[in-house]
């Protein structure tokens, strides 16, 4: 056998979020912001008890601490854009059969701290010191 024998293949999850990003880059043409939104909240409401209740506060929360992010769908999960790219996003433990969901920021996210800073963080559940903690990030990464 040679070096090309062995290929890598993705799981039966990715290939369905890569199906995901192509059907929303499709139809985000063609949204008002209040559809985006609207979809983003038809998907939180698709997802299982916990992971629908960390993604609601979360969404909420976004909202709140720095309302011109625009919701939208990104790779099937929640995600908010500064600019048209995107800036942070909810990835729910189901998405990929983890033990938690997951907070994360992208590259445009201002969360620069020195040469190393996080930009995912674990959610399990919400606490008011939690809460204060992601709206903090947020309104930090959106400058």
């Amino acid at each position: 056998m040679g070096i090309m024998a062995k290929t890598q293949t993705f799981t039966e999850e990715e290939r369905a979020a890569m199906k995901e990003r192509t059907k929303e880059a499709r139809a985000r043409a063609k949204q008002t912001p209040e559809e985006a939104e609207a979809e983003v909240l038809a998907k939180i409401a698709e997802f299982a008890e916990e992971d629908r209740a960390l993604a609601e506060k979360v969404h909420a929360i976004v909202r709140k601490a720095a309302p011109q992010l625009a919701p939208r769908l990104w790779y099937g999960m929640p995600a908010y854009a500064k600019d048209g790219k995107v800036l942070c996003f909810f990835q729910p433990s189901g998405k990929f059969k983890a033990r938690y969901s997951t907070l994360g920021f992208n590259d445009v996210a201002a969360l620069d701290d020195g040469v190393m800073w996080p930009t995912s963080y674990a959610l399990t559940k919400t606490t008011a010191a939690v809460e204060k903690q992601i709206a903090a990030l947020v309104k930090q990464a959106a400058g």
